[in-house]
C-alpha cells in the first residue's frame, strides 16, 4: 500500500468535488502532491458503501455543469487521488498509525456543528462521540509520543480564521494531556486559516458529485506552508478575511436567507435554489436584500464595489440552471448558520457602522432567540 501525504477527515460530497478533485488534477500533471487517505470520523455504517467507491482505483465522478464566462460546461472528471479509505472506530489504529507517521496534511470538513463540544471530549480515551477538535488532539498526540516530524493542519470548515479556531480548541483540550504537549502543538504544527468556495449540489452514487465550475480554495500565507498542489482553483493569499467575508456573508448568507423564507413559508413547492431564483416572490426578494442589506454593510468597510461585482456573481450562480441544491440540504443545521452566517453580518457590517438598517436579516436572527437557541 503506497503512502499518503494527505489525511482527510470527512467524506463529503463537497471535498469529493473540490480539494480531492483539484489534488487529483495536479497528479495528473505530474505534480508531487497527495494522494489522500480518506477517513469517516463519524461512526456511520451506512456510509461503508461510498467509503469502498472513493478508494475505488478507476476513481469516481463528478460533473461539472454551469456557466462560466458565458460558456456552456458540461463536462466529467475521474477522480483518483484517493488512495485509501477507512472508518473509525474499526480502522483506529491503522489511522493512528497514518496520522502518526506518513501525514504532511490534516485536512478536515467536518458538519457545521463538528467543532461543537461534546462529553467524550473530557477524556484522553478514544471515543466516536468525541468532537473533531478532540479526535484530531487524541490523534496529534500520536505523533507527538511517536516523536512525529511538523504536520500541518488545514481545516475546510466554514468559519472564520478556521485554522486559529481549530488550533484554540485543539489547545484548550491538550490540557488534558501532558504538559510538553501543548508546547509541541504550538512549535511543530502548522495551523492554517483557509476558506473553500463551491457548490456541490447532489451526490453521485456510489460516490462522486455535481458541482458548479466556480471552484475556490483560498489559503492564508505563513512561514513554512505547504501548498497541497497548484491548480487554478487555489490561490495563496496574503490576508483571508477579504476572501472570507465575501464569501461567507454574501453567498453563504444569501443561501441562508433564502432557506429561512422557505422554511417560514411551510408549503412552498420549490425544493431547488434555482427554483426559489426563478420565483418572484423569492428572486427579487434576495436580490433586493442584497442591495439594501447587504451591500451597504460592505460600503460601511469601504468595499462597496467589490461586494456589489460578487453579489452579481452570486446570483448568477444561484440561477446556475443545471445545478440541483437541495434547499433541505442548505437547511441542515440551520441554527448554526444562521448565527455564523447572518448574526456574525450583523455584528461585523454594525461595528463600521451602528446605524445600519437591515430588518430582514435582524428579523431572521431574531428567530433564533425567539426560540431560546
Amino acid at each position: 500500500m503506497s503512502t499518503t501525504a494527505i489525511l482527510q477527515f470527512g467524506t463529503s460530497r463537497f471535498l469529493q468535488a473540490h480539494a480531492d478533485l483539484f489534488v487529483s488534477d495536479a497528479i495528473e500533471e505530474g505534480q508531487s502532491v497527495g494522494p489522500v487517505t480518506v477517513v469517516q470520523s463519524s461512526g456511520d455504517a451506512s456510509r461503508t458503501h461510498r467509503l469502498r467507491a472513493l478508494a475505488d482505483p478507476a476513481g469516481y465522478e463528478v460533473r461539472i455543469k454551469g456557466i462560466d464566462n458565458g460558456h456552456l460546461v458540461d463536462t466529467s472528471r475521474t477522480v483518483t487521488s484517493i488512495k485509501r479509505a477507512l472508518a473509525l472506530p474499526d480502522d483506529l489504529d491503522e489511522v493512528a498509525q497514518i496520522a502518526a507517521g506518513e501525514t504532511r496534511i490534516i485536512l478536515s470538513n467536518t458538519a457545521d456543528a463538528g467543532f461543537r463540544p461534546q462529553d467524550a471530549d473530557r477524556s484522553t480515551e478514544f471515543s466516536i462521540e468525541m468532537s473533531y477538535p478532540a479526535k484530531l488532539a487524541w490523534f496529534l498526540f500520536q505523533r507527538f509520543t511517536r516523536g512525529g516530524a511538523r504536520v500541518q493542519v488545514m481545516p475546510a470548515e466554514l468559519i472564520p480564521q478556521n485554522g486559529n479556531v481549530l488550533r484554540d480548541l485543539v489547545l484548550g483540550i491538550a490540557t488534558l494531556y501532558p504538559p510538553a504537549f501543548a508546547a509541541w502543538l504550538r512549535s511543530d504544527v502548522i495551523w492554517v486559516n483557509s476558506l473553500v468556495d463551491r457548490i456541490v449540489s447532489e451526490p453521485l452514487e456510489p460516490a462522486g458529485a455535481i458541482a458548479e465550475p466556480y471552484g475556490l480554495w483560498a489559503i492564508e500565507n505563513q512561514p513554512g506552508l505547504i501548498v497541497p498542489c497548484r491548480h487554478s482553483c487555489v490561490q495563496v493569499v496574503d490576508n483571508l478575511e477579504q476572501v472570507e467575508t465575501l464569501k461567507l456573508f454574501i453567498l453563504n448568507l444569501g443561501h441562508t436567507y433564502l432557506v429561512a423564507r422557505w422554511l417560514a413559508a411551510g408549503s412552498s413547492p420549490h425544493e431547488y435554489v434555482r427554483q426559489l431564483m426563478e420565483s418572484p416572490d423569492f428572486g427579487p426578494d434576495l436580490d433586493d436584500l442584497y442591495r439594501r442589506e447587504v451591500i451597504p454593510g460592505f460600503k460601511a468597510h469601504g468595499r462597496e464595489q467589490e461586494a456589489n461585482a460578487y453579489a452579481a456573481t452570486t446570483m448568477d450562480r444561484f440561477r446556475n440552471p443545471f445545478l440541483d441544491h437541495r434547499l433541505a440540504d442548505i437547511a441542515q443545521n440551520h441554527g448554526e448558520k444562521i448565527t455564523r452566517r447572518i448574526g456574525s453580518f450583523l455584528s461585523w457590517a454594525r461595528k463600521a457602522d451602528p446605524a445600519l438598517s437591515m430588518p430582514r436579516l435582524d428579523a431572521v436572527a431574531n428567530t433564533l432567540r425567539v426560540a431560546g437557541k
